[in-house]
């Protein structure tokens, strides 16, 4: 089975419930739709996790994309001891003001090749995954896709395309395949109900876990929903 879950940030605990909750096996396949980190007290324990495990499959959201650059700058500068200049501080101040003290706090207290971990896993994450099952196409991003148009190349647009501007859910992007994004909650306080929405073309699974909503996890084989 293959399983898209969305804005973990930091959730570890909810992350191992869901495990449980779906039976994940060794066969089966999970994509995670970027913002893994930040908010949660748990990012460190959840990075580890999930950089262990090899059916299980990372996209970048804006939370990890910024992390990395700034827990690198930061690591750089515990390795020189050199001052951060006031550019890095105002973009590390920012950062931690937006979820990101408790994944800093984190990865302060770990040593130095479990710091080096976590930068690689942050490094590598993809900018989106494509898949085919249950006779459907579909490509997994973490917000959307900016500046696309009919027939334009995903891999010649830069990185912030895919994790700075939501998707709109009422406009068809392509005729033959879903898009299934995260990033923009469908809470009550964003004018949702808390559950997976369906849009024109395509599907958002972020539930607000990071805004006291729940983590759902949708199977795309027959878009089975789950939540925890």
């Amino acid at each position: 089975m293959i399983y898209a879950v969305s804005n973990l940030h930091g959730n570890y605990t909810k992350f191992k419930e869901l495990l449980k909750l779906i039976s994940f096996k060794d066969s089966d396949i999970m994509y995670v739709l970027g913002d893994i980190v930040d908010f949660g007290e748990e990012s460190m324990e959840l990075v580890g996790d999930l950089s262990v495990r090899y059916n299980v499959y990372p996209i970048v959201g804006e939370h990890d994309y910024t992390a990395v650059k700034m827990l690198s700058g930061f690591e750089k500068m515990l390795k020189s001891g050199e001052n951060p200049d006031k550019k890095f501080i105002a973009k590390m101040t920012e950062w931690m003001q937006d979820g990101g003290q408790t994944t800093l706090e984190a990865f302060r207290t770990l040593d130095a090749e479990m710091r080096e971990g976590i930068i690689d896993y942050l490094s590598d994450m993809t900018l989106y995954e494509e898949v085919t099952t249950g006779g459907k196409d579909y490509i997994l991003v973490h917000a959307g896709i900016a500046g696309y148009k009919d027939g334009i190349d995903l891999d010649s647009l830069k990185p912030e395309a895919f994790f700075t501007e939501a998707l709109d859910l009422t406009k068809k992007h392509f005729d033959d395949k879903t898009i299934v994004v995260g990033h923009n909650p469908t809470t009550e306080d964003n004018g949702g109900n808390g559950k997976i929405f369906y849009g024109n073309g395509s599907i958002n699974i972020d539930c607000g876990e990071a805004r006291g909503g729940t983590v759902a996890c949708l199977r795309l084989d027959d878009l089975k929903e789950y939540y925890v």
